[in-house]
């Protein structure tokens, strides 16, 4: 991941993504010691490592077990978030079987429904 460019301060009312400063007077353009960064071709990362997971692996999004099986072992997964739990226990077992590393293994537990007691209103 490279670096997080934010709007001038002062242009926040605008929104965060960023748009290059044109103004004058603008302290960011005239690049100003102490003021933010802006983007110039210097942070861009290696063209070989562009895209990959920090595990230098490519990294697939899987909804369902069928794209598992055109997945090779030089590429790990990751569950997308619309998956049940249910779904994603198989899904992560099929990848356990095939050798596949798991980006996001975790599986969220049920939440517990507080019990009713009998004084309770519905």
């Amino acid at each position: 991941m490279g670096m997080k460019f934010k709007r001038h301060p002062e242009l926040v009312r605008l929104g965060k993504k960023w748009r290059k400063p044109k103004s004058r007077t603008n302290k960011v353009r005239r690049k100003l010691k102490g003021r933010k960064p802006m983007p110039v071709v210097g942070y861009g990362s290696p063209k070989t490592e562009r895209g990959l997971h920090p595990s230098g692996m490519p990294e697939v999004l899987v909804s369902n077990i069928k794209q598992i099986e055109k997945i090779d072992k030089s590429k790990c997964i990751r569950v997308s978030g619309s998956v049940g739990n249910r779904k994603k226990m198989e899904i992560i077992k099929m990848a356990e079987k095939r050798g596949i590393k798991v980006i996001n293994p975790k599986v969220v537990p049920p939440e517990k429904k507080p019990e009713k007691k009998e004084g309770d209103k519905q």
